[in-house]
């Protein structure tokens, strides 16, 4: 069984992530180091995919800099999107040539571990065919974009867990006009560390590795604050 090396990362700004991801992709690249899974949590970001729409973007630079927002554009799939506290971010650093060589096969894989992490909470989530993420009914929970350099993998996905969904309100979400929702919405009280808890087994289940964790300390990270 492959090692998927388990990075958690805590807070930590979002162009820091970037760079660190594409270091790993690199190395990855490169047969230097095995798998990765990074997991994060954002301050207050709006990112924007390479073949997003900036019209899905509702508020004026200054209005997200007075909200305390940064704005990103990136280079992953998908749409617009919020990164903010109280929301997992995942970022996975996998060569699918040892797993998959299927984009689909990938997303859809991701949205299997988000559901089945959901479901040990209590959440009956789901998928909405011909669209790309993991729904509890109409409403989204979890986002995905992803990007793959030489079938290695980078971006990934962002489960609200207790979001300020407020936030929101400065975009179009993945510029679909549906709403989003969040596991405290929901009633299920936890923290981003019980979900990433539930979520590794799962992820190793998936994508069939086996996660040993990696020392946390690298630049740009540190420990989370309240919400």
């Amino acid at each position: 069984m492959r090692n998927c090396c388990l990075r958690e990362l805590g807070r930590m700004d979002y162009a820091s992530a970037l760079e660190l991801q594409r270091r790993l992709v690199a190395e990855r690249q490169q047969g230097a180091i095995d798998d990765q899974l990074l997991l994060v949590e954002h301050p207050h970001v709006v990112t924007l995919g390479r073949n997003g729409h900036r019209e899905n973007l509702l508020a004026s630079d200054e209005i997200l800099e007075r909200a305390g927002v940064a704005f990103h554009p990136t280079d992953r799939g998908g749409d617009i999107t919020y990164h903010g506290p109280g929301q997992l971010v995942g970022y996975p650093i996998l060569d699918l040539r040892e797993w998959k060589r299927d984009v689909g096969d990938y997303v859809r894989a991701i949205e299997e571990v988000i559901i089945a992490t959901l479901a040990d909470f209590g959440i009956a989530a789901g998928r909405i065919p011909k669209l790309t993420g993991v729904w509890v009914g109409e409403r989204k929970i979890a986002a995905i974009g992803v990007h793959i350099s030489r079938w290695v993998t980078s971006h990934g996905f962002a489960l609200n867990v207790s979001t300020d969904l407020s936030y929101f309100q400065y975009i179009v979400p993945c510029g679909l006009t549906k709403p989003v929702t969040s596991m405290a919405a929901l009633g299920v009280r936890a923290t981003l560390e019980d979900v990433g808890y539930v979520l590794a087994p799962h992820f190793g289940r998936v994508f069939d590795c086996q996660l040993p964790l990696a020392a946390p300390a690298l630049a740009g990270a540190r420990k989370r604050e309240p919400i």
